[in-house]
C-alpha cells in the first residue's frame, strides 16, 4: 500500500472519530440541559409548559456547544497559526536559497498535509538542483582552469629568448593542445546545454545503421591503423528510423574512445544486430576494464574514471553524457558491461521505429 493510501485511510478514520465525536458531544449537552433544567424544576417547583421546556433545553445544549466550540476553535486557530507561520517561514528560506527546511506534514494538519508534503519534495528536488548546479560550476571551472595554467606558464615561458627553437615549439605544440581542449569543452557543453533545452532540432528519418557505423570505422582508419588494432566487425543489416547526425556523435564518441583507450595491437569489435523491435550496437574493445563502482557515474557530466588517463587522452568527461543523452532523445539505452576477464562493451539500444513516429491504429 502507498504511503498516500495510508494517509488517505488514515484521514477518513480520524474523520469518522471526529463526527462521531461531534455527535456524541451533542447528546451529553442535551441530556446535560435537560438533567439540569429537572433538577432546577424540582426545587423551584414549579415547571412551565412542555414547549418551553424543550426550549430552555435546546437553548442550553447549543449554549454548552458553542463554549465548547468557541474553545476548540481557539485552540484550532492557535494550531493553524503556527502552521502556517512555520509554511512562510519555509517559503521564505527556501527564496533565499536555503533549501535545508521540512514543514511538518502530520496528519492531524487535515486537508494542509498535501500542501506541506509538495513543499517538503520542492525544497528536496531545490536542493538537488542547487547541489548540482554548484558541482557543474565547480566541474567547469576545474575543466577550464587546468588549460589555462598551462597556457599562461608556457607562454611567460615563451619570453625567455634563450629557448632554443626545439623547446620553443613544443611549447607552441603544448599551448596549442590546450586551445583546442578549452573549444572543445566549450563546444560540448554548448551542445549538452542544447540537448538539454528540448528545443534542440530532432529529424528523425529511415536510414541504415550498419552503413553509417561502417562510414565511422572508416574515417577513423588512420587512428587504429596507427596503432595496428584488429576490428572485428559484423554488422547485420538494420534498418532504423532516426536523427542521423545525432546519432552520428554517438558512434563518434564511442569509436574514439575505444580507439583512444585499447592497447597497441588490441582488439575493437563492434556488432549490429536487430530483433525485430530494437536495433543492439556493441561496441567493445580489450582496454582497461572499467571498475564497478565506477560504472554507475560513467555517463554522468565530468565524470573520469581514470582522471590521468583521461587528461592526457585530451578528454573533458562530456562525451558520454552527450551520448547518453542523444540516445534517451531515441527513447533508447545505453549503458556499459566490463569487467578483469571480458572486454568492455559499450551497448546501445534503439528502437527501430520512433515513438513519436508510429501511427495511431
Amino acid at each position: 500500500m502507498s504511503q498516500n493510501n495510508k494517509q488517505s485511510i488514515l484521514q477518513r478514520i480520524g474523520g469518522f472519530f471526529f463526527g462521531l465525536g461531534i455527535f456524541i458531544l451533542i447528546i451529553v449537552y442535551w441530556l446535560a440541559a435537560f438533567y439540569g433544567t429537572e433538577y432546577l424544576y424540582e426545587h423551584l417547583g414549579k415547571r412551565p409548559a412542555e414547549v418551553i421546556v424543550q426550549l430552555i433545553n435546546c437553548i442550553g445544549g447549543m449554549f454548552f456547544w458553542g463554549i465548547t466550540m468557541a474553545i476548540l476553535g481557539q485552540f484550532m486557530r492557535k494550531h493553524q497559526l503556527i502552521f502556517f507561520q512555520s509554511l512562510n517561514q519555509a517559503i521564505r528560506s527556501m527564496s533565499r536559497g536555503d533549501f535545508n527546511v521540512l514543514v511538518d506534514d502530520n496528519p492531524r494538519n487535515g486537508p494542509f498535509v498535501e500542501l506541506a508534503e509538495s513543499i517538503n519534495q520542492m525544497a528536496t528536488d531545490l536542493g538537488q538542483l542547487e547541489k548540482m548546479r554548484q558541482e557543474f560550476i565547480s566541474n567547469v571551472s576545474h575543466e577550464i582552469q587546468s588549460p589555462l595554467t598551462s597556457i599562461s606558464g608556457f607562454s611567460r615561458a615563451l619570453q625567455n629568448d634563450q629557448l632554443s627553437p626545439e623547446e620553443r615549439k613544443h611549447y607552441l605544440t603544448i599551448i596549442e593542445t590546450e586551445s583546442v581542449r578549452l573549444s572543445k569543452l566549450s563546444e560540448n557543453l554548448l551542445k549538452l546545454t542544447s540537448l538539454e533545452s528540448q528545443h534542440h532540432p530532432f529529424e528523425p528519418k529511415s536510414y541504415r545503421l550498419d552503413k553509417q557505423l561502417r562510414n565511422h570505422i572508416l574515417a577513423c582508419e588512420p587512428q587504429w591503423v596507427d596503432k595496428d588494432i584488429e576490428m572485428d566487425i559484423e554488422l547485420d543489416p538494420v534498418t532504423v528510423d532516426a536523427d542521423e547526425d545525432l546519432l552520428s556523435q554517438v558512434w563518434t564518441n564511442l569509436i574514439h574512445n575505444a580507439v583512444k583507450f585499447v592497447p597497441a595491437g588490441g582488439t575493437i569489435r563492434v556488432r549490429v544486430v536487430s530483433n525485430g523491435e530494437e536495433a543492439v550496437t556493441r561496441i567493445s574493445n580489450n582496454g582497461p576494464s572499467i571498475p564497478e563502482e565506477d560504472q554507475t557515474h560513467i555517463f554522468e557530466r565530468f565524470y573520469k574514471a581514470d582522471k590521468s588517463r583521461n587528461r592526457m587522452a585530451g578528454g573533458n568527461g562530456l562525451g558520454l553524457s552527450i551520448a547518453k543523452k542523444i540516445v534517451e532523445m531515441h527513447h533508447g539505452s545505453i549503458n556499459v558491461e566490463s569487467g578483469m576477464e571480458e572486454m568492455t562493451s559499450f551497448i546501445v539500444r534503439l528502437p527501430i521505429v520512433q515513438k513519436a513516429q508510429i501511427p495511431n491504429i
